[in-house]
């Protein structure tokens, strides 16, 4: 008889109340506030954006310079052979799927927005020089570099690294907290924990409402210019309805089958308008110009990262640079949650390369194509209008830009599409991220607490986008960045932490162990070496040899009045346990592990291998998992001290953090 479905628990034992109340609180009450008084949260958030930018606009550039040195340090480092997972630990996601869901979480709906838009306003109105000159082309493009390079890279890094690192490694939750438990220990579980928690769920609502309110505003420039749609708030309004309705089913469908797939589509159809743009604007010029804009970006790296304008005032910094920062900072803890769940098993090396340096050759080359074309259509073909366009409204800038390529209406309707899809999926991935910080942790939540914070999400950016369109969008992305820039840095703090430790003691266990031999042995270790037992030896092996080497150590350990424990699993695995108060316990296990032997035969590839034909050994495990190296057929008298030399190891590894 079919047993009965597990009953789902009540919705009060599900969410987190001490950060799903504060959290959806707050943003309602700015909703209400929003819609009864406009005008006056108008000038609220233009206040709050001008203290942001003027009074604490040092603190943010010096933070994010900071993130960027941090995680590049850790690259380089001892510590970046340390693993997201256990040692033995594999990648998720293949390579393609990794990159393509890091480009379309990290920035999709900007490159569209701003690809064209950027460097066209950037050359009418530069910082500093004379507008639409020789310099102001150049300028232009390294300033949208600079916006859309590393650091932006870097922040993601910060925030994906800590919650990939502690959750999987050391398996605690994978939320913002968890990053604090170094510095806190397990006070991460109560107020402080739960402050964290709503600061990032807050920071990401708004980050988010930010991409939405942008996507919404270009998808309607692009009906505009398409079916001749009404460019107005309330058309924007129920596009933002519309979408996120749409982003339901990928909601339903969930993380592999749902936002995968999205983001490989998006990834195609960029491509196909990247390709295109390329084929038909001046294309040798291109390539030039992306050669000279990537130099131009790596020598004036460190001078740009530090100019804050300070003898030279200006408000285009709160309006660009600081505006950027603050964005990727409030998006960060849901970009960061995202690609942490998608980089389970990668090194720490693997991860800081491939997280800063994919997604951005792809960005400098899409800034490239879209922003040189405009300005050599500008410059060289002298489209002034262009300018004009851009400068009355930014969200037209793209279809603007296509008006004067081949195929108008099938690329602006390709882009359309572009945006929308991207929208979906931030949609999908940011609800995600939301409910996980605001719930117990289930894997599964509701599929109403997700659409909730959808429906809340876009009813922010409908707030602000009645209360003052893009300037509102970024005095709130400014604002709510910086409390969660403390949390970063106290995050990069607990993390160091945690790899110092980590490393330590892998230099201190990790040393490949093979049986030892005698002169007397070496036949019967041959007749080892050449023997691949099945799993039902191994298990035999484990628990008439193992399991009494074992009891053989914990009862010498228990005169020592030391809590030990010995447990044979259900899956064959012998595991010794010796608990140390408030240190770290130290765990020695031996489990059936499958391998394929080496064969000088060639086999069929795509017959399955049946289980009872399978081969296994006896490997050891430690807390930081797999060791890589069997002791099936060891002597009792081997197995112990094999268990002696790895604890030693282990209170060495205490007594030298203590």
């Amino acid at each position: 008889m079919q047993s009965p479905a597990p009953q789902q628990p009540p919705v009060r034992q599900r969410i987190l109340p001490q950060v799903f109340i504060p959290t959806a609180a707050s943003v309602l009450a700015l909703l209400a506030f929003s819609i009864a008084a406009p005008e006056l949260a108008t000038r609220w958030f233009t206040a709050a954006k001008t203290w942001a930018a003027n009074d604490a606009g040092w603190f943010t550039m010096l933070a994010v310079a900071g993130f960027l040195i941090f995680v590049i340090s850790l690259a380089f480092s001892r510590y970046g052979q340390l693993k997201l997972g256990p040692d033995h630990s594999q990648p998720d996601y293949s390579y393609a799927s990794w990159f393509a869901m890091l480009f379309a979480a990290g920035m999709g709906i900007g490159l569209m927005f701003f690809g064209v838009a950027e460097p066209i306003m950037h050359y009418a109105t530069p910082p500093v020089g004379t507008p639409e000159s020789t310099a102001a082309a150049r300028q232009a493009m390294r300033i949208t570099f600079f916006h859309w390079g590393i650091h932006a890279w870097a922040i993601y890094a910060v925030v994906a690294l800590a919650l990939a690192y502690f959750a999987y490694r050391h398996n605690l939750p994978l939320r913002i907290r968890s990053a604090l438990y170094p510095l806190i220990g397990n006070r991460i579980h109560g107020p402080i924990g739960h402050a964290v928690d709503t600061f990032a769920a807050l920071g990401t609502i708004f980050g988010l409402a930010t991409s939405l309110g942008l996507g919404v505003m270009q998808i309607n420039a692009g009906l505009n210019y398409l079916f001749g749609l009404e460019v107005s708030t309330v058309v924007q309004m129920g596009l933002i309805v519309l979408i996120t309705l749409l982003a339901t089913g990928s909601v339903v469908a969930g993380l592999d089958s749902g936002v995968r797939r999205l983001s490989e589509l998006n990834m195609v159809l960029a491509v196909m308008l990247l390709a295109f743009v390329l084929v038909c604007g001046p294309t040798a010029h291109l390539m030039q110009t992306l050669v000279q804009n990537t130099g131009m970006y790596v020598s004036q790296l460190f001078s740009m990262t530090f100019n804050l304008y300070a003898y030279e005032p200006t408000g285009w910094l709160g309006g660009w640079t600081l505006f950027y920062w603050g964005w990727w900072i409030a998006w960060s803890p849901f970009v960061g949650m995202f690609i942490a769940r998608i980089s389970r098993g990668r090194s720490v090396r693997e991860f800081v390369a491939g997280v800063l340096l994919v997604p951005l050759g792809f960005t400098f080359l899409w800034m490239t194509i879209y922003g040189n074309t405009a300005l050599y259509m500008v410059r060289v073909e002298g489209l002034e209008e262009l300018v004009q366009t851009v400068s009355t409204d930014s969200s037209t800038a793209l279809f603007a830009f296509f008006e004067h390529l081949p195929m108008t209406l099938l690329t602006s309707s390709l882009a359309v599409l572009l945006v929308a899809l991207f929208f979906v999926t931030s949609a999908d991935s940011g609800a995600l991220v939301i409910d996980m910080l605001t719930s117990k942790g289930e894997e599964e939540s509701p599929l109403w607490q997700r659409i909730f914070w959808s429906m809340l999400v876009g009813g922010l950016a409908i707030a602000l986008l009645m209360t003052g369109g893009l300037e509102s969008l970024q005095a709130a992305t400014i604002a709510s960045a910086l409390p969660f820039t403390v949390i970063m840095i106290l995050m990069c703090w607990g993390l160091l932490k945690a790899m110092h430790l980590d490393a330590t003691k892998r230099s201190i266990l990790r040393q490949a162990r093979i049986l030892p031999g005698t002169s007397e042995d070496w036949r019967a270790r041959l007749r080892l070496l050449a023997h691949n037992p099945l799993k039902v030896e191994v298990t035999g092996f484990i628990a008439d040899k193992v399991i009494p080497a074992l009891e053989e150590v914990a009862a010498e350990l228990r005169k020592q009045e030391l809590p030990v424990q010995v447990t044979l699993g259900e899956d064959g695995r012998a595991l010794l346990r010796v608990g140390h108060g408030e240190e770290m316990d130290f765990f020695y296990a031996v489990r059936p592990q499958p391998y394929d032997p080496p064969s000088f035969a060639l086999q069929d590839p795509r017959r399955p291998v049946k289980e009872g034909t399978r081969h296994y050994r006896a490997e050891v495990y430690l807390r930081e998992g797999g060791q890589d190296y069997d002791v099936m057929g060891w002597p009792r008298v081997q197995l112990i001290h094999d268990v002696l030399d790895q604890y030693e190891r282990h209170r060495q590894f205490l007594d030298h953090v203590r």
